[in-house]
Formats: C-alpha cells, sequence, structure tokens
C-alpha cells in the first residue's frame, strides 16, 4: 500500500513529502493508522548522515502513537480501534539469549524502525513520519487511556532510555539521584527519578534551568559550573543518570557518585574525554551505558507512567513544519519535546 511520507533524500536537505510504499498486513501483523510522532534528535543525526550514510528516502520518526487499523489473522492481543505504539524497534530474531531475557534492543540481528535493512520487504525501514505503519505483533505497545494520547509519544524513546537504567541499577525511594543535563532525556529522567520516591538533583551548567528542574520534580538543583557546588555534592550520589549529549569531560561528575555507585550514560555515543582510572579504582565507582529498553520493559514503562500520571513536556506541531522543528531542536529551542501531528497531512498536501 502507498502512504503519505515526510523524507530526506540527502545530508543537506529538508524532509518533503513522498509516498512510500508500506507491506501488506501478514497474520502476525498490526496495521496503525498514525496520529502522532514524536522528533528526537536522532531523527536529525541519522537524516544528516551524522552517524554513517543513511540510505534514502530517510523516513525518521521512533516515537509512533496511533490507532489499529487492522490486525493479522493470527493476532488476539490487538484489535481495530485500540490506541498503541511503536517505538525504536520492529523486529528481532526473538531466539538469542537478548531476545529470549526480554533485552530485544541488544540482539545483533534487529531492525530499528528506521534506517535498517528491511529482512521483510527489502530494502530499508522507514519510520513513523508517515500515516500508517505496519508493524510485528510483538513489538507494538498498548497505550492506556490514563495517558493523554497527544503527548504519549516521546515516552518511546525518551521515556524509555531514562526509565530502563533507573529500573536496571534499581534506584529505590530514598536514593539520591542526580539527572545530568536538562532536555529532551533529562527532563523525563526527572520526573521517572522522582516519581520512583528518589531525592533529585537536577545538574546542569545553566542557572537559568533552575526553575524549570523544580516544576518537573527536581528537589535541588547542582550547578556543575560552580566549583564550591561540586564540592559540597562530592560523593552524594547514589546513582548519576548523564543525559548529556555530546562529548564532555566525565571525571567531575564520577567524583560525586559514593563509592560502589554507577552514572549511567544514555546520550553521548561520541569518543570520552580522558577518564581518570584512581576514582573508580580505589571507590569502586562504575561508568556505564544504557540503550533504550526492550518491549516488556517499555510497556513496564508506559504503565508506570499512566499510574503516576507522567507525561513529557510537548509542543505540537503540524507535519509541514517538521523542519521547522529540526532547526528548533539543533537549537535546543523546545521544552522539551516537539510531538508532529501526523492527522494534518491533509493539510501539508
Amino acid at each position: 500500500m502507498q502512504t503519505n511520507a515526510y523524507a530526506s533524500q540527502g545530508n543537506e536537505k529538508d524532509l518533503e513529502p513522498i509516498k512510500i510504499k508500506r507491506r501488506d498486513v501478514r497474520e502476525n501483523d498490526v496495521e496503525i493508522d498514525i496520529h502522532y510522532c514524536g522528533v528526537c534528535h536522532s531523527d536529525i543525526h541519522h537524516v544528516q548522515g551524522d552517524w554513517g550514510d543513511a540510505p534514502r528516502p530517510a523516513v525518521p520518526g521512533h516515537e509512533i502513537v496511533g490507532i489499529v487499523k487492522s490486525v493479522g489473522s493470527k493476532v488476539s492481543e490487538f484489535s481495530v480501534g485500540d490506541k498503541v505504539g511503536v517505538g525504536c524497534m520492529v523486529d528481532s530474531c526473538q531466539t538469542c539469549s537478548h531476545c529470549e531475557s526480554d533485552h530485544e534492543q541488544y540482539c545483533a540481528n534487529g531492525t530499528q524502525t528506521y534506517g535498517s535493512e528491511d529482512k521483510i520487504s527489502g530494502g530499508h525501514t522507514m519510520g513513523g513520519y508517515s500515516e500508517n505503519i505496519v508493524v510485528s505483533k510483538n513489538f507494538v505497545l498498548k497505550i492506556s487511556d490514563q495517558l493523554d494520547f497527544k503527548k504519549v509519544a516521546p515516552l518511546l524513546c525518551a521515556g524509555i532510555t531514562t526509565y530502563s537504567p533507573l529500573k536496571h541499577w534499581n534506584v529505590q525511594k530514598g536514593d539520591v539521584v542526580g539527572v545530568i543535563g536538562l532536555g529532551g532525556l533529562g527532563h523525563m529522567g526527572v520526573k521517572i527519578a522522582s516519581a520512583m520516591g528518589a531525592k533529585v538533583v537536577m545538574i546542569t551548567t545553566s542557572e537559568s534551568k533552575k526553575e524549570d528542574a523544580k516544576k518537573l520534580g527536581a528537589d535541588e538543583v547542582l550547578i556543575s559550573k560552580d566549583e564550591e557546588q561540586m564540592k559540597k555534592y562530592k560523593e552524594s550520589f547514589d546513582f548519576l543518570l548523564n543525559t548529556i549529549p555530546v562529548k564532555h569531560d566525565m571525571n567531575p561528575y564520577v567524583e560525586l557518585l559514593k563509592p560502589e555507585s554507577t552514572m549511567v550514560l544514555v546520550g553521548a555515543i561520541s569518543d570520552w574525554e580522558p577518564l581518570q582510572g584512581a576514582p573508580m579504582i580505589t571507590r569502586r565507582k562504575s561508568v556505564a551505558g544504557s540503550l533504550i529498553g526492550g518491549i516488556k520493559e517499555t510497556q513496564d514503562m508506559l504503565d508506570f507512567c499512566a499510574k503516576h500520571e507522567i507525561h513529557p513536556e510537548t509542543e505540537m506541531l503540524n507535519v509541514d513544519r517538521v523542519n521547522e522543528a529540526f532547526e528548533r531542536v539543533k537549537k535546543s529551542d523546545v521544552k522539551y519535546r516537539f510531538v508532529l501531528d501526523m492527522k494534518t497531512f491533509s493539510q501539508a498536501n
């Protein structure tokens, strides 16, 4: 079937409307009428070729929310009319140790929502900046009526990216958690850690973000450029969630960890600045990384957010303003996530 989409045809090119093909619905597939799609900085990196040449046309979008339009003959988990979501993955081998332990995000033969080899239809996968999508039932998520449908989309990347490490490293009520960087990821980290009962400290270079951090649920704010404040908080944190998206010096943050505690990186995938071994060896501190979450954990995150009434802070734009959204994300001119209204395609064309 054909559907409308927005795609980039080159690293320096704006996204523009095109027609793309979606596969027919197979027996274990779910066809989704997309209503909303979040804008992630990864979308921008992908279409700009920052992480290697992207197959063209490049249709980004991995924070997808919509309504089930049809289901395959062997699908009993979903029905026409259900509210559903699709995140960063649309397939995996389902048989490796990672898949069997519900960590499909680490499957060596996984298929990302866009830019991956499409093992079913050929070519490459195309994401949620489109009117509909067909996905295996194993990678479709249920959206609770307790969640605001228009705000859910960023949970499928920013939400799970922050929820997963907080759960994996067993953050408990009363733990002191530092969230480094207040952006799309950081603001979700603050909300989720706070809902888990942690004492949350927002760690930022910017004095201007203090008020927002407190509104989002931070108990305290640490200005990392202030040497006296950094000394005051030395070895104070049970856990650090580092959402900074670019290369930076992590040594000052390691100093903030209590002995035998961990800082987890979820933002920067570039090379690290030199990391001093002595503080980690002598105090048994750790620096680790985390990638989104598996499907079971993502469903758990959505249910947790529904229970605690957690939503991303979003700004809605019509789909024909997608290039404006990209430019504003690059300038950090959004609080804190854009969501594209995919039902405005008729206006865009």
